[in-house]
């Protein structure tokens, strides 16, 4: 029987505008290989642009406001089934090393294996941590210590491969899943020479979104760039962009080893690489991610390569990482639980002239539970087609770009009366998704915008029962009304 091997790359923090083959100036030999060998997704939106629940939706196929990881230090709903759990259900050997960040804990976890990996593999960045002296965690956690020739030995990133390639070789002959999520290029991207000056004196980001001056867009926008010094560039930061570029290129030499491992050890496995969100790096004067849908935040890269993938291929509709666990479990021969938000990606990995026929969803609520800043409750709910984007913000002004005309997202066309069957059209399709995945956070006032005049405010807001839908064996709901079990998961009230 044909051995089924998937390999699951990830690192955090790099957008697409940070990886080569998608334009950047930041070396990536070892991830353009990976394109040049398989393909590459050109449009590939993140469902929420924060660490945590960015890789809620990864490992569950559940959005964040559906799995319970809404924000950073929320653990994952005790219902919510992980692609590892599914997958050891399923008899697949599964391994995951590095950052996890799922567990509830703080950045760095609790360094406890969760059900459906091998404990043997764990290694989130507490069980780093645990491996470090004091004085080495806070020299660790220091960007300014990037200056001091490190050793790749020390660094989390060296330690996550050498475990990684432990388990690629010792599960060679059988099927498996490994997953090998990097911290890096995160700040404080600490890596070692001749990475760490690579990009010195180096600007990066130098398209027209660094020329926003924010006019017309939301007024929580403004007030994140303030903080950033962005609109003025005179009070930009010169190190952080260099300081990222330089751990981006070192950690694809660690994807690399990866890499060079798996086309040897196991040369029939699936090969993918991607990211949890990008970085703004003062593009629209903003910093580091957030709550909005801007390409250089919101906008990651997807690479896939491996058997029945085509050497040098390209897929540029628009993609969510919402379909990847689906299309995980479509690369096993596994079936589609009925409660997965997503759908799979092989029909277009075997056609890349064929749409989904999806839009991409991308979600905020607040960044960290556990932090008052960072703007604090920005509730946010987008939607991303091949030709537009909408964000509507709860709290603020709402947007709406067409893309296919402004690439950077510069014109906010949300009150543009020619715009506006588009931007309806678009906000309807919005509304229909926050009922179809029960967002706990809908309501009336999603629809009832200021420039929606065709919608008006009702206390039974649509009037439907939407439970969740089960698959087989699985104890159905009982339906409030009669006592019985439900007949069907939406329903009027």
């Amino acid at each position: 029987m044909e051995k089924r091997q998937f390999i699951w790359i990830m690192t955090d923090t790099t957008g697409a505008d940070m990886v080569g083959c998608y334009g950047s100036g930041i070396r990536t030999p070892n991830v353009d290989a990976m394109a040049e060998r398989g393909m590459r997704f050109e449009r590939v939106y993140t469902t929420q642009p924060v660490c945590g629940p960015a890789r809620s939706a990864l490992f569950t196929g559940l959005y964040p406001h559906s799995n319970g990881s809404w924000g950073n230090c929320m653990p994952l709903y005790a219902d919510v089934k992980t692609l590892g759990e599914r997958l050891t259900e399923a008899g697949i050997s599964c391994g995951y090393v590095g950052k996890w960040h799922l567990d509830g804990g703080d950045y760095f976890g609790y360094g406890i294996c969760p059900p459906g990996w091998d404990p043997e593999y764990w290694y989130d960045m507490k069980c780093y941590l645990d491996e470090l002296t004091d004085e080495e965690r806070l020299f660790s956690r220091r960007a300014a210590n990037g200056d001091k020739n490190l050793s790749p030995d020390f660094l989390y990133g060296h330690r996550v491969t050498e475990r990684a390639l432990r388990f690629i070789r010792e599960h060679r002959d059988e099927d498996f899943f490994l997953v090998v999520s990097y911290d890096e290029p995160h700040d404080p991207s600490l890596c070692p020479e001749p990475f760490a000056h690579m990009y010195e004196g180096r600007i990066g980001g130098d398209t027209p979104a660094a020329g926003d001056d924010l006019a017309g867009k939301p007024e929580y926008q403004r007030i994140w760039a303030k903080k950033a010094g962005g609109l003025d560039p005179a009070k930009r930061s010169p190190g952080i962009w260099p300081r990222l570029a330089g751990c981006q290129s070192w950690i694809d030499s660690e994807i690399g080893r990866i890499l060079d491992c798996a086309r040897e050890e196991v040369p029939e496995s699936l090969r993918m690489f991607t990211s949890d969100h990008g970085d703004a790096a003062h593009a629209h004067g903003l910093y580091a991610k957030g709550p909005a849908v801007y390409d250089e935040i919101a906008r990651v890269p997807l690479i896939l390569e491996g058997p029945g993938v085509t050497a040098g291929s390209l897929y540029s509709h628009v993609v969510s990482h919402i379909d990847l666990p689906a299309t995980v479990l479509d690369c096993f021969g596994l079936p589609r639980p009925v409660m997965l938000e997503g759908e799979s990606l092989l029909p277009q990995i075997a056609d890349p002239s064929l749409p989904t026929g999806r839009a991409a969803y991308v979600e905020f609520a607040r960044y960290e539970i556990d932090h008052d800043g960072f703007g604090g409750f920005q509730p946010m709910r987008a939607v991303i087609t091949d030709e537009y984007k909408l964000a509507v913000h709860l709290l603020d002004t709402d947007e709406f770009y067409v893309t296919s005309s402004d690439p950077y997202d510069l014109d906010n066309r949300i009150g543009d009366p020619a715009e506006e069957e588009a931007r309806d059209a678009l906000h309807d399709e919005l509304l229909c998704w926050m009922n179809r995945t029960r967002d706990p956070f809908r309501g009336y006032q999603w629809a009832c915008r200021p420039w929606r005049r065709d919608k008006t405010p009702s206390w039974d807001v649509d009037g439907f029962t939407r439970q969740r839908a089960n698959d087989p064996g699985e104890p159905r709901q009982l339906d409030y009304s009669t006592g019985l079990p439900m007949t069907e998961a939406s329903r009027k009230k």
